[in-house]
């Protein structure tokens, strides 16, 4: 009889459910197609950057108010709705609202219209928000699916996280060890991280899985940058859409995080892994199978577990 998490690998396979209409994309990815520009300066990015995380607030912000915020002059901000494809601010601003108006009078409008109870509730409806966008983001699967099959196949599989982003990275590949057969976990920067990178590449690795959450840590960025140069390709899961890191990257997964505490919250990112992680069992279902058979064995003959 199979343990609830072998039945639970059978059961949640990633299926397409691209039948019927398509989900309308989330206000974020909305932004992070439309500012995809690989020639934007570091001031049009953090323009970029800012309109990403501030949408509902920052569609309806005057050129000055805008410029003020980020740091940057009204001309910067003329030249960046240029550089997106507009007339200038007004066509921007236009378009932004209506992506925020758009979210707004959808079925169901969210906690972002409006945040009610104490600020502990605030914060859950906030993650409650990033959730709902990383479902619609979730609508087509196949990017999903082609990055897990990547990482099943990388052997070995290295996952790196530094500074704040380490209990993601220990989650996951503590996860992935169950149905992987070399997961090898990175947490520390510099010369450690160099030598792990390139000898995951020498032993035959081709991907690394690198998570980055803020306050973004540069030895992160130089990390992957190593990563890359050795020849290994890296996935990014951060919150980032834009700047040095999402450049670096082959491919990235964009969620939101919860910064309305002192501490942020990764429920996104969280829910994020575990999407990776269903991708990697769909891969190789039988070796995924195996793996958990045996492991259950090990767990029942040295009593990892209290019984329920």
């Amino acid at each position: 009889m199979p343990s609830p998490q072998q039945a639970r690998a059978q059961a949640s396979a990633i299926t397409s459910a691209k039948a019927g209409q398509e989900p309308e994309p989330s206000p974020t990815a909305q932004l992070r197609a439309l500012f995809d520009r690989p020639r934007l300066s570091p001031g049009q990015r953090r323009i970029a950057q800012y309109l990403i995380e501030h949408i509902t607030e920052a569609a309806f912000l005057s050129i000055t108010d805008l410029a003020d915020r980020v740091g940057v002059s009204q001309p910067s901000v003329t030249r960046f709705a240029s550089a997106v494809g507009f007339s200038g601010y007004p066509a921007l601003r236009e378009k932004l609202q209506s992506i925020t108006l758009g979210t707004r009078s959808g079925a169901g409008a969210g906690p972002a219209e409006e945040f009610r109870g104490n600020e502990l509730q605030a914060a859950v409806d906030a993650e409650i928000e990033n959730l709902e966008n990383l479902r619609r983001d979730l609508a087509d699967t196949d990017r999903v699916i082609e990055v897990g099959r990547a990482l099943s196949a990388s052997t070995p599989l290295t996952v790196l996280g530094l500074r704040i982003s380490v209990s993601l990275a220990e989650y996951f590949a503590y996860a992935a060890r169950r149905i992987h057969p070399d997961v090898r976990l990175v947490t520390l920067g510099g010369s450690v991280a160099y030598d792990a990178l390139l000898q995951s590449r020498e032993a035959g690795g081709t991907w690394v899985l690198a998570f980055s959450m803020p306050r973004h840590a540069q030895e992160t960025l130089t990390a992957v940058r190593v990563a890359r140069s050795a020849g290994l390709k890296v996935a990014l899961i951060t919150d980032l859409a834009l700047g040095p890191l999402v450049d670096e990257a082959d491919v990235t997964f964009a969620t939101g995080t919860g910064s309305r505490l002192v501490f942020d919250s990764y429920a996104a990112p969280g829910v994020m892994c575990a999407a990776l992680l269903q991708a990697m069992t769909d891969a190789d279902p039988e070796r995924t199978q195996a793996r958990l058979e045996d492991y259950e064995q090990v767990a029942d003959e040295h009593h990892f577990f209290l019984r329920d």
